[in-house]
């Protein structure tokens, strides 16, 4: 990743200093620079200027402006896709608005990618014009079977033009993880496009979901935010032994994290 620093496969944000205003109001100071940036990009997007080089630009001033805050990141495994040399399919854990600003620049740079998403997304005011940009599969959450279908049709269409896929197999966001609730529609699409799987294990709490406007929650710095990549897997067969292992990824992931959070005092509130 040009833009990062990794060291031994792992990006972590340096200690730095937060101006005083930015640590007296992370929400208000990250939220006003974050819907500049989704203004104007609404406004290249309407316009038809809104380029792959442009969103991971805008994907990593996001990743950027939370450190500016006193968010810290910490991120593994991105080798994992970056050394395949075709698409993949993402499949993670969901649990806010920080995993899909900030994933296209973990990932766009070395693979073009798209994610499924709510028809109602489609809806909001100059995000939707962004949206649409990206060429997103878009599902409504009313009818599973059609859903079912749009992913595959839609996914098949892309993997085939080459673009990746990250795919949420929850049907909402959750802080936690429960396997019950992770069906198996990513590793069905990875089967049938002979694609491999790539497990997405998040914590990303630390940007909360609103209470008015969902994608505007309260940002809290002392939660550390976390993405981790796992090895890829192709899908022969039913991919029962595949979707166990990405939850069994995930879920361990988040023990560990839970675990070291108890004793991180930075997730101390």
């Amino acid at each position: 990743m040009a833009w990062s620093n990794f060291v031994d496969g792992i990006y972590r944000t340096k200690r730095r200093s937060i101006p005083w205003y930015a640590s007296a109001f992370p929400s208000l100071t990250f939220h006003c620079r974050f819907l500049r940036m989704v203004l104007q990009a609404g406004a290249a997007a309407r316009r038809g200027n809104y380029n792959d080089q442009r969103w991971i630009a805008d994907s990593v001033n996001v990743l950027r402006e939370l450190e500016n805050v006193g968010v810290e990141f910490e991120i593994s495994g991105t080798h994992y896709f970056e050394e395949l040399a075709g698409p993949c399919l993402f499949i993670g854990n969901h649990m806010s608005t920080l995993e899909t600003a900030v994933l296209p620049g973990l990932i766009q740079p070395t693979h073009p990618v798209t994610f499924v998403v709510k028809s109602t997304l489609l809806k909001y005011p100059v995000f939707k014009h962004i949206l649409r940009s990206r060429d997103p599969i878009v599902v409504d959450r009313l009818n599973p079977r059609e859903d079912f279908q749009r992913i595959m049709k839609g996914g098949l269409e892309r993997l085939t033009r080459g673009i990746s896929i990250v795919i949420f197999p929850q049907a909402h966001r959750m802080s936690s993880f429960d396997p019950a609730h992770f069906n198996k529609i990513g590793v069905k699409l990875a089967a049938r496009a002979n694609v491999p799987v790539i497990p997405l294990a998040l914590q990303t709490d630390a940007w909360q979901t609103g209470i008015f406007r969902t994608d505007f929650g309260r940002i809290i710095p002392t939660r550390r935010v976390r993405f981790a990549f796992g090895a890829p897997m192709i899908v022969p067969g039913r991919g029962h032994a595949e979707q166990r292992a990405v939850c069994e990824f995930i879920g361990q992931k988040m023990l560990e994290w839970d675990t070291a959070s108890h004793g991180d005092v930075r997730r101390k509130h």
